[in-house]
């Protein structure tokens, strides 16, 4: 990857990550009420975002926002560069290594070193969007505030208690998100090779096909990984309470597996994916405006760059 090729990328990535949270965050703060352990629950996406309006107001759909723009941006471009890069990487080695491998691989590994900086950004994020008691005394009053709380508290490790779990749940999903997605483009290339009898090679994607593809691979990954996502979020609210010494009823887990084989044992399937129908709808268009718009300013910067 050439210094004009990693510039545009970087640049591309955090653009289209800025846009698609600012639209998509409300989407993300309802995915969180549903699945943490808040009574009395939510009974839906559109309930979480009616409830959530009329009693705290629209900023608080809104809470973590500041993080994300300070530390998810340089996160999606880690995230997003780093895929790129060890793709690349891996095609190049002519190690005779399968797509479908390069691409689970090349998803897990950008991950891994994306949640180095989406940790503590997650970490704070979810505490905000479920912290429902806004104006009492202990409350965090916005991302910074719960930083220095958390940092206070918990220590600057209190931060990265979380770094499994988010891998747990974030490796797998990029990592089936990436393999749907480069297959969903290969299978419309292969379609529009066909329809206009040339080389795929020669032909852009077009933005519809795009789109389609992102869709699906985001409808898949989140769908499949929904329980462990829950399972992540249970725990990084343990991890406060504890902290805080606040008072809980919430059953303490010792880990991901245990957090999933309690809310198996009290609802079932359908109890360790609650939430999941949230979270599609939040990262289907969240990673459909991502990954189209990064293919998108990918393009338009490198011709900018080359002028």
């Amino acid at each position: 990857m050439s210094d004009g090729s990693l510039a545009a990328n970087a640049m591309a990535s955090a653009s289209a990550g800025m846009i698609s949270r600012l639209l998509t965050h409300p989407l993300d703060t309802a995915k969180a009420r549903l699945q943490a352990p808040i009574h009395p629950p939510y009974l839906g996406v559109f309930d979480v975002l009616q409830r959530t309006t009329k009693i705290e107001g629209f900023t608080a759909l809104y809470r973590g926002f500041g993080a994300i723009v300070v530390g998810g941006t340089p996160g999606t471009m880690v995230y997003l560069c780093g895929y790129d890069y060890v793709k690349e990487k891996m095609r190049k080695s002519n190690a005779g290594i399968p797509e479908f491998s390069i691409h689970f691989a090349s998803g897990m590994l950008a991950e891994t070193l994306a949640c180095i900086i989406y940790v503590p950004v997650d970490v704070i994020k979810e505490r905000l969007q479920v912290q429902r008691n806004y104006g009492s005394s202990g409350a965090y009053k916005g991302s910074f505030d719960a930083l220095k709380k958390i940092v206070k508290i918990e220590g600057l490790s209190g931060i990265y208690k979380g770094y499994g779990a988010t891998l747990g749940s974030f490796g797998p999903f990029s990592a089936l998100y990436f393999v749907v997605y480069e297959r969903m483009k290969d299978v419309s290339l292969g379609f529009l090779q066909k329809k206009v009898d040339q080389d795929t090679r020669s032909i852009d994607l077009p933005f519809h096909y795009t789109v389609f593809s992102s869709a699906t691979a985001g409808a898949v990954a989140s769908w499949i990984t929904s329980p462990l996502d829950m399972a992540k979020l249970r725990l990084q609210i343990q991890r406060g309470n504890n902290a805080s010494g606040a008072s809980s009823t919430i059953k303490y887990h010792r880990g991901v597996v245990d957090c999933l084989s309690y809310i198996y044992k009290q609802g079932g399937v359908k109890g360790l994916f609650r939430g999941a129908g949230a979270r599609v709808a939040h990262y289907v268009p969240a990673m459909t405006i991502t990954m189209t718009l990064y293919e998108e300013f990918r393009s338009f910067y490198s011709d900018m760059l080359n002028e």
